[in-house]
């Protein structure tokens, strides 16, 4: 007795600690309130620290609603696999099966791609579609404008992150169930795990405790940030990419889901399935391979799956650590909410299973190499510019001016010039050394002739400008 009461006092002390470290972050990184959430040998803990809102402050605690974003694929792959389960869809085979009105610029594409391809990012779509709401803003009216998506790959030639790819994909749930994808998603998986708490209707967001995100005004200091979603996730058609809003519990609740045998809902080796590589992924700071949806990362010698989400003002985090019955969850409710988030998950990993993550080092500058990568490249809402003065080379994003105009939304700012550094080897994978964006990584892509043609950056590639 004794010794079991000495262990459950360490372990009290051990949470203590990490809650210490947790609130040693918040304040460094400014960010008014987070929640983390930790799974470790069966015992559930939360770290929870300041408020929902800088005008409207509340505690923050785990019940406490924050928009997970693009966490909110490892739902929709979720669920599509219980439909694949139920017989409803096949994996490999064509999207048009299920979705004939799929039109897509290369008519060739639109035959090939599968269903896999859309869950593992290899279809060859690009990034997201921003001017896509339609009048109804559903996934219907999303799917009807993708010819206008360009296409930056052959379907299964290489994997690149696409929010379009899973908006594409919860059409599919759509038309196989007969149902709204929202409406599948509670029947299919929320409600049987009771995760009373994760919604898609920021009218449902109400009416709980919830986050405010926030942003840099012009005056440099943090507001709240509007709209609640991301800048144009407050329509149905982006809700199979990034609409869920969530709680630290009920990610915990999650988590304990992918780390256990499937309760019933999917087989086990489905569930587990998701988690083996089916695609390289290269020079990727979120990992090597990905699964079905899950980013596959190794953190010293052991295998986690993870995915992370950007909102408006409002980060997320979700890793897990299977042989080790490991999850760590954190949501933040800031533009630092980033980083806050990336130095958490490092942290727990490192507090709980002892493991330490390390930053690559780059190799000196070379003026060659960096001359023959300056440039801008572009995705359907962001400019990128690499730039070089002779002696460092420096990456900058911008929110494409005509869309920042546009808009009457709140926006992330760009991000200014920060430098990188190749990596050793052959000389096209990098590393950003400061910045909001530190220790990200990527690679450069080359055509036949080796010249440069784009970059990629957070899992997605970004073509070259012609200009």
């Amino acid at each position: 007795m004794q010794q079991n009461q000495q262990d459950r006092q360490h372990q009290q002390d051990r949470e203590n600690d990490f809650a210490a470290i947790v609130a040693a972050l918040a304040e460094e990184h400014g960010v008014p309130g987070a929640s983390v959430g930790i799974l470790s040998g069966g015992r559930t803990t939360f770290a929870n620290h300041g408020v929902t809102s800088l005008a409207h402050p509340r505690p923050v605690d785990e019940h406490t609603v924050f928009h997970l974003a693009s966490i909110s694929k490892t739902f929709t792959a979720t669920a599509l696999l219980r439909l694949v389960e139920q017989g409803k869809v096949e994996l490999d085979a064509p999207v048009r099966r299920y979705v004939p009105e799929l039109v897509l610029a290369d008519a060739e594409a639109a035959e090939r791609i599968t269903v896999l391809n859309l869950l593992n990012h290899t279809a060859g779509l690009d990034w997201n579609l921003i001017d896509a709401e339609g009048e109804d803003g559903s996934p219907a009216a999303f799917v009807a404008k993708l010819d206008r998506l360009p296409l930056i790959a052959e379907p299964g030639a290489r994997a690149s992150y696409s929010q379009a790819g899973y908006n594409l994909a919860g059409r599919i749930v759509e038309h196989v169930t007969g149902s709204t994808f929202e409406q599948t998603v509670a029947a299919l998986v929320l409600e049987p795990l009771g995760l009373t708490d994760t919604v898609f209707d920021v009218d449902d967001v109400m009416v709980r405790p919830f986050a405010t995100g926030h942003v840099h005004g012009e005056d440099g200091e943090l507001k709240a940030a509007r709209p609640w979603k991301a800048f144009r996730a407050g329509t149905r058609g982006d809700n199979p990419g990034g609409g869920l809003a969530s709680t630290t519990a009920d990610r915990l609740a999650w988590a304990r889901f992918h780390l256990g045998d499937g309760d019933g809902l999917l087989r086990t080796d489905t569930l587990h399935g998701m988690r083996e590589e089916t695609v390289p992924l290269r020079g990727s700071t979120m990992g090597d391979g990905f699964g079905i949806c899950w980013f596959r990362r190794p953190v010293d010698g052991v295998r986690t799956i993870g995915h992370g989400g950007s909102g408006n003002g409002q980060y997320a985090e979700l890793h897990l650590a299977p042989e080790h019955d490991f999850a760590v969850v954190t949501l933040a409710n800031s533009e630092e909410g980033y980083l806050f988030n990336q130095a958490v998950v490092r942290a727990a990993f490192e507090h709980f299973l002892g493991l330490t993550e390390k930053d690559p080092e780059p190799v000196p500058y070379d003026d060659t190499r960096a001359r023959e990568v300056a440039g801008r490249y572009e995705i359907d809402a962001m400019n990128l510019d690499i730039a070089t003065d002779g002696a460092r080379l420096t990456l900058a994003v911008e929110i494409k001016p005509e869309l920042r105009q546009a808009s009457d939304a709140d926006m992330p700012p760009d991000i200014a010039p920060a430098a990188m550094g190749f990596l050793p080897g052959d000389g096209d994978e990098y590393v950003l050394t400061e910045g909001t964006l530190a220790g990200q990584r990527g690679f450069f892509t080359r055509n036949a002739a080796g010249r440069v043609t784009g970059v990629d950056l957070g899992g997605r590639l970004f073509n070259r400008s012609a200009a």
